[in-house]
Order: structure tokens, then sequence, then C-alpha cells
């Protein structure tokens, strides 16, 4: 039976992450990179796919937290006959790749379990497993390789081959402590020098701290705030500047379904409004990281900008199957790759052009060749706007005129106005005014329904979408214009499913797919917004504290939530959720400010 998601905890070297069950598993890593392929693949299959364990043998009584505002994590685990803690973290890259894993003895005795099982590849390659000398007489040391991969495990005590696997059973007394760790090299390279747990530790603590101290938010749900930076933060590659959707993929929308996709790439859009977060709170350096890599990866022809991008700039994301994984909760297929990488979506230059105008805004200097890649997106946009296009929600039935989509259109021209206007920078912005007038008429004849007085997802359609909650925010409408009010109505009335908002209605076919799926939370972290900018603040508050109240005990939220099983569903932790839980609680902070004035 799978783990339930919100069972996991995840720490990451903002390179690539683990997923770590609250029963002690290591069930998913990529390494060295969140797009590799896992080595621990248990998450997708079965223990037989890859994890490392370290649980005790007795029932426990469990509790975790992260050590203040940083991704140490700490397990402990209380039987009848003592208590231990796990500390499990990652620390920061700087061009190596390591898990730590600590296991202390706080009272009494406590047996442990303890299984090893590396597959590469996902889970299908089964790697040559050694043992060698390690640098210390009291250091113990395991190598794994295939292929190009090799893995070294050292330990003061590691456990032994037991038909394909490693198995050990030890007890730990008070006061006792054992040390773990995995580091990945190239299989070609020379074995790594074992690292100085004690001084890491501090070191990953200071960094991660140090950087959350930084932060300026001090409205309501702050601690929920600040985890979701961390959160982004960690899902933000710190060398090469790209920010990922989430560290895994297939962790299912609908379980059993096939509703099942890769989130280990970067999204232009997702990033965008990532950066909108942080620069929020003071985070400008992550920015100009950002920046850089989005130049370099959307460098070239205009026409061949795509909606998402490898962790390194790569645009090559053909999507594939692993029939070798029987998929989180029987969920199949198992896809790595992303076939939505070829998509047309209008609405990610409005994302783009949003962000790095609030970059401006900020203080950080355009640069000439940033400055010089919007210019042509730009005018690329302004030849193709009219187009139909596959949407926000990656829609893989045929392409429509998305209402959202447009709306995105107008904010990339009036981003692009602003940045004449207000900071001086050259390009045609006569024409570039027109454009954006003449995208808000169509806007307003074609995607509104007079009838019901609201919005509608496509200009062919009644239905609504609850990506039309971002209108106001973005500045295409009033917060207090009767169609955006009749919008919110019409998204409670077509898409709350037991409080929660979903992203359409599935019954209606658009997407192309089989299955339903539950409702999302950043659609629901829309609506508080929504709801505070409209000054509806009663029904924000109540709608923010029962989300809030979903996040796992260590702070993490998914993509959806089951609100009837009452658990967590599609990938894990995902970013769209958190940047936009920071948002609403911004919101819902400016709401009741302005209500108290």
């Amino acid at each position: 039976m799978s783990t339930p998601i919100e069972d996991y905890a995840v720490v990451g070297d903002m390179r690539t992450a683990a997923l770590i069950s609250r029963d002690g598993s290591v069930d998913w890593l990529c390494l060295p990179k969140f797009d590799s392929p896992a080595c621990f693949a248990a998450l997708l299959g079965r223990p037989e796919h890859g994890r490392w364990l370290l649980r005790p043998t007795a029932e426990s009584r469990t509790t975790r937290r992260y050590r203040d505002s940083t991704f140490i994590l700490e397990t402990t685990h209380e039987t009848a006959d003592g208590t231990i803690r796990v500390t499990d973290f990652m620390p920061l890259a700087d061009g190596r790749a390591d898990l730590i894993r600590r296991v202390e003895g706080i009272s009494g005795a406590v047996e442990i379990e303890h299984e090893w099982i590396v597959r590469f590849g996902y889970g299908k390659v089964r790697p040559w497993v050694f043992r060698s000398e390690g640098h210390a007489r009291d250091v113990e040391v395991i190598q794994a390789v295939a292929g190009a991969d090799m893995v070294v495990m050292r330990g003061t005590r590691l456990p032994r081959a037991d038909e394909g696997r490693h198995l050990d059973r030890f007890t730990v007394t008070e006061g006792e402590r054992y040390d773990f760790t995995l580091n990945w090299f190239p299989s070609w390279d020379q074995v790594p020098e074992p690292l100085d747990i004690d001084d890491r530790a501090h070191r990953t603590y200071a960094e991660q701290q140090e950087w959350a101290d930084r932060c300026t938010y001090e409205g309501p749900y702050r601690e929920a705030v600040v985890r979701s930076l961390l959160v982004l933060k960690l899902l933000t590659d710190s060398l090469r500047g790209g920010i990922v959707a989430a560290p895994t993929t297939s962790l299912p929308e609908d379980f059993g379904g096939e509703r099942n996709w890769d989130y280990r790439y970067c999204w232009l859009r997702d990033a965008s409004l990532t950066l909108e977060s942080l620069l929020e709170y003071g985070y400008l350096r992550s920015t100009e990281l950002w920046r850089a890599w989005l130049v370099r990866a959307v460098a070239g022809d205009p026409e061949d900008m795509q909606i998402m991008y490898a962790v390194d700039g790569g645009r090559e994301l053909p999507e594939r199957t692993l029939d070798h994984l029987p998929g989180y909760a029987g969920s199949t297929p198992v896809r790595v790759g992303n076939g939505a990488v070829g998509q047309t979506q209008q609405d990610v230059l409005g994302e783009v052009m949003i962000a790095l105008e609030a970059a401006r805004a900020a203080g950080i200097d355009e640069t000439e060749q940033s400055w010089a890649v919007q210019c042509e997106l730009l005018d690329h946009a302004g030849r193709h706007w009219q187009e139909p296009d596959h949407g926000i929600w990656e829609i893989r039935g045929p392409r429509r005129h998305f209402t959202h989509s447009r709306v995105m259109v107008w904010a990339a021209f009036d981003r692009a106005v602003r940045g004449a206007e207000e900071h001086g920078l050259p390009g045609p912005v006569d024409q570039w005014r027109a454009t954006r007038d003449a995208v808000r008429a169509e806007v307003l004849e074609r995607g509104y329904d007079p009838e019901r007085n609201t919005f509608t997802q496509h200009y062919d359609t009644t239905e609504v979408d609850a990506s039309l909650l971002v209108m106001a925010d973005i500045g295409f409408l009033p917060p207090d214009d009767p169609r955006f009010l009749g919008t919110i109505r019409a998204v409670e009335e077509d898409l709350l499913r037991d409080g929660q908002v979903l992203r359409y209605r599935t019954s209606s076919g658009v997407d192309g797919l089989s299955g339903d799926e539950h409702p999302f939370l950043a659609c629901s972290f829309w609506l508080v917004s929504a709801y505070a900018e409209s000054g509806q603040l009663d029904k924000a508050r109540d709608l923010m504290d029962r989300l809030v109240g979903l996040c796992n005990d260590v702070g993490l939220l998914a993509e959806e939530h089951d609100p009837v099983a009452g658990r967590m569903a599609g990938n894990f932790p995902q970013a769209l959720s958190h940047l936009t839980l920071i948002a609403a609680a911004r919101e819902l902070a400016r709401a009741e400010r302005d209500a108290a004035r």
C-alpha cells in the first residue's frame, strides 16, 4: 500500500531533493539533479525499486519537525523501550551531492531496522555493489556502480548484502550515535573525501536560517509564509537558476487514473510567479539568477520559445513511460519528460513580463540583453496573440481561445508599456498600447457571458475556470467591478467542491482526458486573494484558515487535496501551491490593513 503523500517530508541541496516518509524511508531521490533518473524510486513502486529505510523494529509514536527555519529534518521515534532521533539533511550543494542520516539514542534502548536498496534508472538498473576500505579505521564503505552512476555509502556500521538488498538490525542506547552518508559522483571519478558531518550541518543550518530571517513579511500566517518561501528556495537550482515546479513525477491527480505528469522541470509561468513572491519579501539575488537563466533558455528565435525547459535550460524533454514501475497507488502510466513542452500557451509571456516589471520596480536594473529578448518576444506575441492555444492547464484536447490566456497577453503588453513609461526603456510603445487595448476589447466582448455576468473559460463555452480569479490581481479589472464579482460567484457555484476550488469541470471534456481530479490548491488560494481584494474579508479568512490547515505536519503542500478522503494528491511539494499561499496571505494582510484604516 502506498504511503500517503502527506506523510512525506523533503530535504534538499538546491540541486535535487529527497522524499522521506514518516517511518524513515527515503522513497524518492534523483541524483545529482532534480531531473536526473532516480536511484530510490519506491515512491512510484515497491521497496525493490529502491529505498533507504531507518526505523525502529517496534511500534513507535513518531513526531517530526524541521529544525527552526531550515530543511534539516528531525524525526523522533518513541517506543516502549526507549526513544531515538533521526536527523536527515542534504548539505547545500558545492559541487557534491550528499544525503546525511544520523541516528541518536535519546533514552533507553531501541532496536533499529536498516535497509538499503539502490536501483539506478528509476528503479530498473541493479548496480554492482561491493564493500571497500574506508578512510578511517572505524568507518565502513559500500559502493554501488552502474554505467555513469556511482554512489558510496559510509557509516560506523553498515548493512550486509542479503538477496539484492542490504539489511541490518542494531540497538541504539542512550547517548549513542550512528552516522550514515550517501554520496553520488560520476563513476569515472575518484571517490570523494568523506564529509565533516558536524561542520556541514552547522553550515547548512546557518545558511538556511539566515536566508529565512531576511523575510520582511510580518502579517498573518507568517510561519506558513516563511516555510513556503523556503520551499521555493529549495526548488531553485543554486548553480543554474532554474526553478522546478516540484521534485517528483507521476504522483497522481486522480488515484488509479492517467493524470500523472512529470513536474521536475522549469515552467516559465511557475518560475515567474515564484520570483514575484521572492521579490515581495526582499530576495533580489534570486531574481537576477533566474533572469540570467531565462535569457539563456529563450535565446534565439521567439518562434522557438517553450513553456518549460530542463533545469539547465535544455529544450529536449521527450515524454516516455516507465512500464517497469506500477505507479503510486497503481496510477499509470508513470511518465518522465513532459509532452506539454511543445504546446502553445499564450499566457506564459504575461507571467514573465509581470515578474520582470516587478524586478525593475524593486530596483533591479534591466540589462540590455534581457530587455532585447523581451522586445523580441513581444513582437512575436503581437503577431500571434489571436491564435488559439492550450491554456494554463496544458489542455490536451483541441486548442481554444482561452480567456485567461488573452488576459495574460494584455498583461504582457501592459508591463511593456510600463517599462517604457516608468523606466525609460526603448521600444514601440504606441504599438504596444494599441495591442494592449485590442486584446482588452476582445476579452470584454468574447470572453464575457452577460447573461450570467461572468467571464468564461474560453470563447466557445459558458463554463468557468478558476484561473479567471487572477483578473483583478494583475490589474485587468478593478476588484469591485461587477463583472469580476460575478465571476467569483460563478466559481463558487460551479467549482467549489467541499469548500475547495477545482480548476474547471472535467465533465465538460475540454481537457481530452479520462477521469476526474481533486480540488487544486492554487485555485483555492486564488479565491482567497479574490475575496480579500474585493472586500469579502470574512470569506477570505475562513477559507485561508482551512487551507493553511491542510499543510502537513512539516508545513508542506501537494498540488491537490482530496477533501473527502482527507489526503493530498499530485506532485509534492508543489511550488504553485506554496507561492499562491504566499500571495493569498499578502493580499489578506493588505486588505485587513486597508479595512482598519
